[in-house]
């Protein structure tokens, strides 16, 4: 059942033309509102039973129900449509087609994957195929901050499989990374810089734990790499700390990024941490210092043998000629989040390049192919 290619087009198109920067990384930026109802819009055109989800004010994601008769597992279509930034873009709205891609902020990452969703299910729905179990699609807010979209729908809406779309080039991707965000908090003294007496650098206290970290950095590079993932590392983000040339520093945070791989968890990454804060304590019963997580994602991992990864890749090798590659990727995805609760959950997606750069294109053939694939894998998996 092929997908109407200048329907998906047309979508994909009007997608692109729509400002959705994350106002969690722009100050005033639109969000997805405006977006969320023109694919509404387009869900509506083609049969599918709409619902508005809003776990934050403005922030908009929308579903799309094709009803099975009943029986049969459940599929979600899972893309995100909120964006980053356009800084330095010279079309970032355009969505110019040139030489077989289109043009654009989000084009790539990943308006073309929900535009191939949609047409998939487009595509069902004109086959007049009877399918015992639902497909949902579900095009989310703000994956690229916090994933509330995804979140929300993970605890209130239930299916029994998942493909995330985002742009694998059409191979199956089986897992990827995790990470916490984690600020760590030296504290000294306030004094004048010539008060020896009275002063305590908490920039140096800082230095000494910087020291540990940088062991351990080493350390984790050398670990037994996932062997689709590669190894798990961290760095050091941001440091700041002091409030004058002549002033000791009363205070010096450090924020740190610690990507994981399928395996560990936030427990066992802040217990590293912590005990390097722990070490530095036994020596200097002074040493004064706080550790917080400030965010964490779990990474994620599909079995090659789970129910919805065999049937994807069925139907990619009918569809495509050619079985597709199982890869992973290091990036995280709102995979992780559907895996966790419950879903079997596959990553595939289309091809292009310029994800958060200053040019940004999605291949249209590899659009139009993946509307394809997902729509033989929901025939099959959903029958």
């Amino acid at each position: 059942m092929p997908i109407d290619r200048g329907w998906c087009l047309e979508t994909l198109q009007g997608l692109v033309r729509i400002n959705s920067i994350n106002p969690k990384l722009r100050a005033g930026a639109p969000g997805e509102r405006e977006i969320a109802g023109y694919t509404a819009d387009r869900m509506t055109e083609v049969g599918l039973e709409v619902e508005f989800h809003e776990p934050e004010p403005g922030r908009v994601s929308v579903t799309g129900r094709l009803r099975g008769t009943g029986g049969g597992r459940s599929l979600m279509l899972n893309g995100h449509y909120d964006t980053v930034e356009v800084d330095a873009m010279a079309e970032p709205f355009s969505a110019a087609v040139r030489d077989g891609r289109l043009y654009g902020r989000g084009s790539f990452d990943m308006k073309g994957s929900v535009a191939a969703c949609l047409a998939a299910a487009k595509a069902l729905r004109d086959s007049g195929a009877r399918l015992r179990g639902d497909v949902v699609v579900a095009a989310v807010a703000d994956e690229e901050y916090g994933s509330c979209g995804t979140a929300d729908l993970a605890r209130r809406i239930r299916v029994d499989g998942a493909i995330v779309t985002e742009p694998t080039a059409l191979q199956i991707c089986l897992a990827h990374k995790g990470y916490l965000w984690v600020a760590v908090e030296t504290r000294g003294r306030a004094a004048h810089g010539s008060k020896v007496d009275q002063g305590i650098d908490a920039n140096m206290r800082m230095g000494r734990f910087l020291a540990r970290l940088d062991g351990l950095e080493r350390e984790l590079r050398a670990r037994p790499r996932h062997p689709l993932v590669g190894p798990p590392s961290l760095h050091a983000a941001t440091l700041a700390g002091g409030s004058g040339l002549s002033t000791y520093a009363d205070r010096c945070r450090l924020e740190i990024e610690r990507r994981t791989i399928p395996g560990e968890t936030e427990a066992s990454a802040m217990a590293e941490l912590t005990a390097l804060l722990a070490a530095i304590r036994a020596e200097d019963l002074g040493f004064a210092a706080t550790i917080d997580c400030c965010f964490a994602r779990e990474p994620f991992e599909v079995a090659p043998t789970a129910g919805i990864v065999t049937t994807l890749a069925a139907a990619a090798t009918e569809v495509l000629g050619a079985q597709p590659a199982l890869v992973g990727d290091t990036p995280w995805m709102d995979s992780a989040l559907l895996a966790a609760a419950g879903v079997e959950t596959v990553v595939f997606g289309p091809a292009g390049a310029g994800a958060h750069a200053a040019e940004e294109w999605v291949d249209l053939d590899s659009v139009f192919r993946c509307g394809d694939v997902l729509a033989a894998t929901a025939a099959a998996y959903c029958r």
